[in-house]
């Protein structure tokens, strides 16, 4: 028989840590918190192998499965002394999900599931405290009502509202059993007006639903989304945690809270959280009440720190800080609840945390010999990488401060103020910089947080949703700025008489909670002591070399800046564009006589030559592949009327001429058209200009330097052995007639891209002709696939939410077709040339999933845009323990 249900708690644990993949992170850790002694309240997890059974038979679940949670249940009857339904001692239970990884916020949870207007009644007895249990009923009904029932929630909080107005109070805690007993009467009616139905009074049945409805939310909008942004396989599935309820909301002996055993923006070893005397713990990631600071240290004036108000289970919570954090060797972020003056621990699992904080934990964890450097290198995300490189606020820029919050998630950002994720998404689609404004964030926003360079909220503490996923997603945040009035009606909000009307600008900073009105300007990044330490012992592993795709010398300062060893890219075509330039290119591409090319030619050349001397100077010696011209020839003609007449203007030829020319030229798909080496053949004269411009600029620099500059020159868009023969031959040519005018030797490297499907077949007939290859895995992709990378955005979405794709290949590297090309392109061409250097310069080459893969097909090097850098060289520092400990197994 299959085991479904895995009991916790009370003695018997069925559980470790290590059966997250089973259990669920939620439910490995509980039972892992049992097992060492912690007070843990006993319930059983309900597997995630029942949540793929349950989408694979139409959502029915295994016959089995219905015998198994009822023996747990009556376990859990057992060690609390109280029965599931009983009207004297009711056992009430919470139902929660709990996937492998966190997904805070994403999917459902029930609490207080058992009570009825039967039970309430023995629920107040047993405690003495009618409020206590009519306020724990009310609570219940409204997130059946939402979670199971379908009722969307602001129906009940609308209730809710207008009867604290009516009794002129402000706080959950002022209301009393009798009033509550009204709401609760009010949320009935609402479920029956929406649904048609009456609330289910049979505990069994609750039970039922509530499961159902987690094991359903798995596959809901936001969580779908969540896994999307996050790369979470649908397949995983969650589990569902059953587990008897503790109550933080008995009376002021009582709290529920949220804690990290380190402060999750910075890292900073210090105990950090918030709680809510008598309270539940919705009550504080939800942002309904402002939570109270854990220690005094951080206390304010008028603040009521738990540390001071319930002593006693702080200083139990301080035991439990240090003994998680060390059994774990990972920042911890708990839930907790304290009912009359005991504590429980409810959750604990690895924090979410900013990439600062990541990197400042990793490397004091390491010095603290809790884990070793390679731990520490495999425990910050790559990507999140990015996060370290956000501006900051210039401290000499003019600022008029609007308000303060909490400092929720760091870095300063400005953009125009929207107060819907819908409206959020879709301007930041069309390429606004946009800031969510809202209330409070609910998981329903994801999609406009994601999309926002920033999230302000008014309501809300640290560890709030938009707090919490803020983080996660590296965006800046604002939370709890209190003195914000938002109006949805008319879309305006005010704060101290300035009204912010949406599309008026703000910006915030997250670092210090600050709000300003408009733009305000910013600097780039200070990079840590720790970052470059985390670099220095992330490149003492990696194998693969890390360039980074430049053609401007702003690029390359920045390359060199985040320790690039190279560039593995400088597109030319990019350097021709410049309004002085672009003219030239005009007449050299139009003009039919040869002494009007030649004279545009030798203008390009001097441009040309100066672009590639500042390369070569700020890359000091180090590799430089330059491309040489690449784009179809469409792309730099002249369109508009006056482009055309300039051009005229300068050949001395009427604008019709110039026009028909342009026709003339014209192709009916340029991308696959005349372009690359095809241009290089049909017009040897543009490439020998290019590598004169490259070879006299490594001599000029060679010379000014004393060191050797050894350039790269790149051949694109080959598919053929002749063809790179060819355009060798005649580049080589010109390279010995520079040499012989100057007097001069100097080593150089001639190779070529690989990105299109029959070179990477032919790799090892041109591997003859070639030094070196790159793998331009842009084109390479579009021409496997057969689509454009600029119109595939349309319905690439579509393709990854229903399947057809796990990711869009642009992005990360499709091993089954493009990349088993790059392995084969790799294998074929060493065949012929063993020493032949392999590396790669597409949008892969930042993105850690693929260059996991060119660390095992055994590149050189991945070259990558300069602010992925960082991310590239910890990606491939990972990749390289991750084959070591796969080689370590075999």
């Amino acid at each position: 028989m299959t085991k479904w249900v895995y009991s916790f708690g009370n003695g018997l644990n069925e559980g470790r840590a290590e059966m997250r993949n089973l259990l669920g992170g939620k439910g490995a850790n509980l039972a892992e918190m049992a097992s060492i002694g912690l007070p843990v309240p006993p319930g059983f997890t309900i597997t995630t192998d029942v949540c793929s059974a349950f989408y694979e038979n139409g959502r029915n679940y295994p016959d089995d499965l219905r015998a198994q949670v009822d023996a747990a249940m009556q376990r859990i009857e057992t060690a609390m002394g109280l029965r599931f339904g009983d009207e004297n001692a009711p056992l009430l239970v919470s139902v929660r999900s709990g996937a492998r990884v966190s997904m805070p916020g994403m999917m459902d949870t029930v609490l207080n599931l058992g009570l009825n207007d039967r039970t309430v009644e023995g629920l107040a007895r047993s405690s003495g405290d009618p409020r206590f249990a009519w306020d724990s009923y009310r609570r219940f009904v409204q997130m059946y009502g939402s979670v199971v029932m379908g009722v969307t929630h602001h129906h009940f909080e609308d209730v809710l509202d207008q009867f604290k107005r009516t009794l002129g109070v402000l706080d959950d805690t002022a209301i009393s059993a009798a009033q509550w007993r009204e709401v609760v009467g009010a949320y009935h009616e609402i479920i029956r007006e929406h649904t048609g139905q009456e609330f289910p009074s049979d505990p069994q049945a609750q039970l039922w639903g509530a499961i159902g409805a987690v094991f359903g939310s798995w596959m809901n909008p936001r969580a779908n989304t969540y896994r999307r942004l996050h790369d979470i396989p649908a397949s995983w599935g969650t589990a569902v945690n059953v587990q008897s309820m503790v109550f933080g909301n008995m009376g002021d002996d009582c709290a529920t809270g949220v804690c990290f055993t380190r402060d999750p923006a910075t890292g900073e070893d210090v105990f950090y959280g918030e709680y809510l005397i008598n309270a539940q713990g919705e009550d504080v990631v939800a942002g309904i009440r402002t939570p109270q600071p854990m220690s005094n240290a951080r206390a304010e004036e008028g603040q009521h720190p738990m540390e001071t108000v319930l002593p006693d289970a702080y200083a139990e919570l301080l035991r439990v800080r240090t003994l998680l954090e060390r059994h774990y060797r990972d920042m911890q972020d708990i839930e907790f609840t304290v009912q009359r003056n005991v504590l429980y621990l409810l959750q604990t699992r690895n924090g979410k945390r900013t990439a600062a904080a990541a990197l400042k934990i990793s490397i004091d964890m390491a010095r603290e010999g809790l884990i070793s450097k390679e731990d520490a290198i495999r425990r910050v995300p790559a990507t999140s990488l990015d996060q370290l490189l956000h501006p900051a606020l210039d401290p000499k820029a003019e600022r008029i401060q609007l308000t303060r919050g909490l400092p929720a998630s760091p870095g300063a950002a400005s953009g125009a103020v929207v107060f819907t994720a819908e409206e959020c998404e879709a301007r930041a689609a069309r390429g606004e910089d946009v800031i969510l404004v809202r209330v409070e964030t609910s998981p329903e926003d994801v999609h406009g947080m994601h999309a926002a360079r920033g999230v302000l909220t008014a309501r809300g503490g640290m560890t709030s949703h938009a707090a919490v996923v803020a983080r996660g997603m590296g965006r800046v945040c604002v939370a709890g700025a209190g003195s914000i009035h938002i109006d949805y009606a008319t879309m305006v909000m005010t704060i101290d008489g300035h009204s912010i009307a949406e599309g008026d600008w703000i910006t915030l900073d997250g670092s210090t909670g600050a709000v300003y009105l408009g733009r305000v300007a910013t600097i780039p990044p200070v990079l840590s002591d720790d970052f470059n330490t985390l670099m220095g012992w992330a490149d003492s592993i990696r194998r693969l070399g890390v360039r980074a795709n430049a053609e401007t010398p702003d690029d390359a300062r920045t390359a060199r800046r985040f320790g690039a060893e190279g560039i593995g890219l400088a597109r030319t075509e990019h350097m021709f564009f410049g309004p002085d330039r672009i003219g030239h290119v005009r007449q050299m591409i139009i003009a039919d006589e040869e002494a009007v090319r030649q004279r545009a030619i030798n203008a390009l050349l001097t441009f040309q030559r100066e672009d590639f001397v500042s390369i070569f100077r700020i890359m000091a010696g180090l590799p430089v592949t330059v491309r040489l011209l690449d784009p179809p020839l469409h792309e730099f003609l002249p369109h508009a009327d006056a482009e055309i007449a300039e051009v005229a203007a300068a050949l001395g030829r009427t604008v019709e001429e110039v026009r028909a020319r342009c026709a003339a030229l014209a192709e009916a798909n340029p991308m696959l058209g005349h372009r690359g080496c095809r241009l290089g053949l049909t017009n040897p004269e543009i490439y020998a200009m290019q590598v004169r411009a490259i070879i006299e600029a490594a001599l000029q620099v060679s010379d000014e330097t004393g060191k050797g500059i050894v350039p790269e020159i790149m051949i694109p868009l080959v598919a053929t052995r002749a063809e790179l023969e060819v355009v060798r031959r005649a580049a080589e040519a010109e390279i010995a007639s520079v040499l012989r005018e100057r007097g001069a030797a100097l080593d150089y490297r001639i190779g070529t891209m690989i990105e299109l499907p029959r070179a990477a077949i032919q790799a090892g007939e041109i591997a003859e002709c070639a030094d070196f290859f790159s793998f331009g895995t842009n084109d390479l992709t579009q021409t496997t696939f057969g689509l454009s990378r600029d119109d595939a955005g349309s319905f690439l979405p579509f393709y990854v939410d229903h399947g057809l794709l796990s990711k869009d290949p642009f992005v990360s590297i499709d091993r089954d077709g493009v990349g088993a090309l790059v392995r084969m392109g790799s294998e074929r061409g060493r065949a012929t040339r063993p020493d032949l250097k392999l590396g790669i310069c597409g949008e892969h080459g930042g993105d850690p999933d693929s260059i996991a893969f060119f660390d095992e097909v055994g590149l050189d090097y991945v070259s990558c845009s300069p602010f992925r850098v960082p991310v590239a060289r910890l990606a491939a520092a990972q990749a390289a323990l991750a084959h070591r400990e796969e080689n370590a197994v075999a």
